[in-house]
C-alpha cells in the first residue's frame, strides 16, 4: 500500500519534472501511439532527462517490461545513461526500491526483479547473449545515435531484442550531426509509420533547470558565431557549407497533382554491375522553373529486359528518353523493341553546367516515397574537401547516377539556354 501511494505521487507531480516541450511526447507514450521515438535536440533540451523518467515510470508500470540502454562505446555508460537513470530515480522520488550494480551496470528495480541493463556496442558479440529470466525488453534507449555506423547497426539489435511483448517504446536520441548528409538526419527525415521524430532545445525549458551560466554561455556564442550557436543549443541541421543543392522542396506529390502536368521528360543512366541503372520521369515547368520528379526505376544488377518491362507502364510511345550515349548497344536495343529512345548529346562541361542548371532551378520537387532514390542523391550530394579541409570546386562522380539521369532529361532545356 505504500508503494501505490509513492506511484500515485509519482503521476500527480509529472508535469513538474519534465518540460513543456516534452508534453506531446509524454502522453504520445501513455497512448501506445508509437514503438520508435527519436528525441533530437541541442544542448539543455532536456532530452535525455525525459527519457530517463519514462524509462523509470514504465518500469514501474509494467511489471513484465524490462530495459537496454545502449552507447556506441562501452566506456561511455556509466557516465551517461547509467547516471542519467539514477538521477531519474532520485527525482521521482523511488530510490528505495531500486538497487545498483556497477560491475556490471545494473539496476533492479526491487518490487519485481526487473532490470535495466547497459551495453556497448562496440562488442557485438556480447549482445547475442542477452536474455533475460523474466519478462522482455519492452524498453531500450540508444544515446548519441550520431555515434552508431548507420541504421542496419541499430536494426540488427532491435529486431533481436523485440520479441515475446506486444508494447514497446525504444528511444533514440541525439545532437543532429552539422552535415546533411549524416546518416542520422537523413534518416530522421524518413516517413516511418511507428516512429515520432521530436525536436526540442533548451528555450522551452524552465530557466531555474538550466541555471544562469548556461543561458550566459549560450547568449556568448550566439552573439560571437551564430552558426554553431544554431547548431550546437538549437540543434539545427546547418551544414558545412558543401551541400550542392539547396533548391530540395520534399512533399508528396499527389495522383491529382500529375494529371494536370502536360508533358513529361524521361533520362536513362546505364549501369548494372557495380553502379545502379537509373531511369527518372520528370515534369518541368518552365515558367516557374520548377522541376518535379515524378517517377524512377532504380538497382544494380537489372538486365535490360528486365528494364523495359519495368518502365514500359511509364511512358506511352510518343514519349522520348534521353540516355546516357556511352551505351550505344543498349539504346539500339531498346530501339528496336519500340521505344523512343536517343543518346544525349555531351557537350564540353556538360556536367558541371548540367548540375548548375538544376541548382538554379527555383524548386526541385522530390516526393521520397515516389522516388527514395532520387531523394537521397539529390540531398547527399555533397562537395569534397581537400587535404587541407577546404572545399573542391569540382563535382563529385559518385553517387550521382539518378542526377546523370536528370542531366539527360533536361539536356532539351538547358541546350535551349545555351548553356551546353
Amino acid at each position: 500500500m505504500m508503494f501505490q501511494d509513492q506511484t500515485n505521487k509519482i503521476e500527480l507531480s509529472i508535469s513538474e519534472m519534465i518540460s513543456p516541450d516534452f508534453y506531446d511526447v509524454f502522453y504520445s507514450i501513455l497512448e501506445k501511439k508509437y514503438t520508435h521515438y527519436w528525441l533530437k535536440g541541442g544542448r539543455g533540451s532536456g532530452k535525455s532527462s525525459f527519457i530517463s523518467i519514462e524509462i523509470i515510470l514504465n518500469i514501474i508500470q509494467h511489471k513484465s517490461m524490462n530495459c537496454i540502454c545502449f552507447r556506441k562505446y562501452g566506456n561511455n555508460l556509466r557516465e551517461s545513461v547509467y547516471n542519467q537513470l539514477i538521477w531519474a530515480i532520485d527525482i521521482l522520488g523511488v530510490r528505495e526500491y531500486f538497487s545498483y550494480i556497477k560491475n556490471p551496470l545494473e539496476i533492479t528495480y526491487l518490487p519485481t526483479g526487473q532490470k535495466i541493463l547497459f551495453r556497448g556496442l562496440d562488442d557485438p558479440v556480447k549482445q547475442k547473449s542477452i536474455k533475460m529470466p523474466y519478462g522482455y525488453f519492452g524498453l531500450a534507449w540508444f544515446e548519441e545515435l550520431e555515434e552508431y555506423d548507420g541504421m542496419e547497426e541499430i536494426r540488427k539489435v532491435t529486431q533481436s531484442l523485440m520479441r515475446g511483448g506486444s508494447f514497446f517504446i525504444y528511444f533514440y536520441s541525439y545532437n543532429p550531426p552539422q552535415t546533411v548528409s549524416n546518416w542520422v538526419n537523413f534518416e530522421s527525415v524518413k516517413d516511418i509509420e511507428n516512429r515520432l521524430v521530436h525536436t526540442s532545445n533548451y528555450k522551452s525549458m524552465p530557466v531555474d533547470w538550466l541555471g544562469k551560466e548556461f543561458l550566459i554561455e549560450a547568449a556568448l556564442l550566439q552573439k560571437s558565431n551564430e552558426l554553431a550557436y544554431r547548431h550546437e543549443y538549437l540543434g539545427e541541421v546547418t551544414g558545412t557549407g558543401g551541400r550542392i543543392f539547396n533548391n530540395i522542396v520534399s512533399r508528396p506529390i499527389s495522383d491529382e497533382e500529375i494529371k494536370r502536368f502536360e508533358r513529361f521528360s524521361y533520362g536513362i543512366d546505364w549501369g548494372f554491375a557495380v553502379d545502379p541503372f537509373s531511369f527518372g520521369k520528370f515534369y518541368y515547368d518552365r515558367t516557374r522553373r520548377i522541376l518535379w520528379v515524378i517517377d524512377e526505376v532504380y538497382g544494380i544488377g537489372i538486365l535490360n529486359d528486365e528494364v523495359k518491362r519495368l518502365i514500359e507502364p511509364k511512358i506511352t510511345t510518343r514519349d522520348e528518353i534521353i540516355a546516357d550515349s556511352e551505351e550505344p548497344k543498349s539504346i539500339e536495343e531498346f530501339s528496336r523493341d519500340g521505344f523512343k529512345i536517343v543518346g544525349s548529346q555531351k557537350g564540353k562541361d556538360s556536367v558541371r553546367f548540367g548540375i548548375k542548371w538544376l541548382q538554379r532551378l527555383q524548386a526541385i520537387v522530390i516526393d521520397q516515397k515516389r522516388t527514395p532514390n532520387a531523394f537521397k542523391e539529390f540531398n547527399l550530394y555533397e562537395f569534397e574537401k581537400n587535404k587541407l579541409g577546404e572545399f573542391r570546386s569540382d563535382y563529385p562522380d559518385k553517387d550521382n547516377h539518378f542526377l546523370d539521369c536528370a542531366r539527360y532529361a533536361m539536356e532539351p532545356y538547358i541546350r535551349k539556354r545555351g548553356i551546353l
